[in-house]
């Protein structure tokens, strides 16, 4: 069951990268199509209501996201108290380590998902005409789902097995004081997990910021107004920067052994690249004096 759902979730992720990338190279039809399904917001024009949906409904990505990263948070956390409770081997200590790890990327991911929805709830104002389209809509929704698990997804099957067996069976020896972590606290972390978590942390400060900053922009009226401020000085889309610089240190803390959480940064870093384009594309549009030093997303490379 485990290679099957890693077989699947690798496969989902190159399905939504290659798209993007052909796209990002500009061949048609995958140009065209990428390019509608992305816009949103200041890169769709308010007549376009055809197959959309209103942009505040961005909120419903992290609802889904939050219920669901807090449902492998805590069931992946249960899991963990037992692994490798009943032997001392090499292997089960591997194991062990291996689902710790698991529950500490579910609780750096818990993290921005509950900040997104704070976001998304009070800090950003959306126009009432912003719209975004309802497939893009759809991926949003299915995003967080897929992200969360593909953190966890070496040990979800040992999870669900564990759940439906605790649920069918009842585990009367299974401790419920063993979720305070007990003699398997995760002490081991070595520093990969600290400097993943240091960077992780970079990145998510400064999305804050951004997003802190971009909402007051929204609050302040109907016009579109040149952002200023933390990372906008040096690119145009700083948000999506450090989000790439969130999803690196989740990769780090991850060990960076598995292949799933590497196509994950891959898509991104791909589909943040393609909307970012059109962003930078759009501020030089709309204003003749945005300056000209701004990369799109990355400094002094794009």
């Amino acid at each position: 069951m485990e290679v099957g759902l890693v077989a699947f979730l690798r496969l989902t992720w190159v399905a939504a990268i290659v798209p993007i990338i052909l796209a990002s190279l500009r061949l048609r039809p995958f140009h065209q199509t990428i390019l509608e399904i992305a816009k949103r917001g200041k890169t769709m024009h308010p007549s376009s209501s055809k197959f959309t949906v209103p942009q505040r409904f961005f909120s419903h990505f992290y609802m889904v996201g939050t219920l669901w990263t807090t449902l492998l948070l805590l069931t992946t956390w249960l899991y963990a108290c037992t692994a490798g409770s009943t032997s001392s081997t090499i292997f089960a200590l591997h194991k062990s380590h291996r689902v710790w790890r698991a529950v500490f990327l579910l609780w750096l991911m818990e993290a921005q998902v509950l900040r997104r929805l704070y976001e998304s709830l009070y800090v950003f104002h959306y126009r009432p005409l912003a719209r975004m389209h309802i497939f893009g809509y759809f991926i949003g929704m299915s995003y967080y789902i897929v992200a969360s698990l593909s953190l966890c997804c070496t040990c979800a099957p040992e999870v669900l097995d564990f759940i439906l067996d605790l649920v069918s069976e009842g585990r009367k020896q299974w401790q419920p004081l063993e979720v305070i972590g007990g003699n398997r606290f995760p002490l081991w972390l070595g520093w990969k997990q600290w400097v993943g978590s240091a960077i992780f942390l970079w990145g998510w400060i400064h999305q804050l910021r951004c997003h802190a900053i971009l909402g007051s922009l929204r609050a302040g009226g109907e016009e579109y107004v040149i952002p200023k401020g933390d990372w906008f000085e040096i690119v145009s889309s700083p948000h999506y920067l450090a989000e790439i610089v969130i999803y690196v240190g989740l990769l780090i803390v991850s060990g960076g052994a598995d292949i799933t959480i590497w196509l994950l940064l891959a898509f991104v870093v791909t589909n943040l690249g393609f909307a970012a384009a059109e962003t930078q594309k759009w501020y030089i549009g709309k204003f003749e004096d945005y300056p000209k030093h701004r990369y799109a997303m990355i400094p002094f490379i794009f």
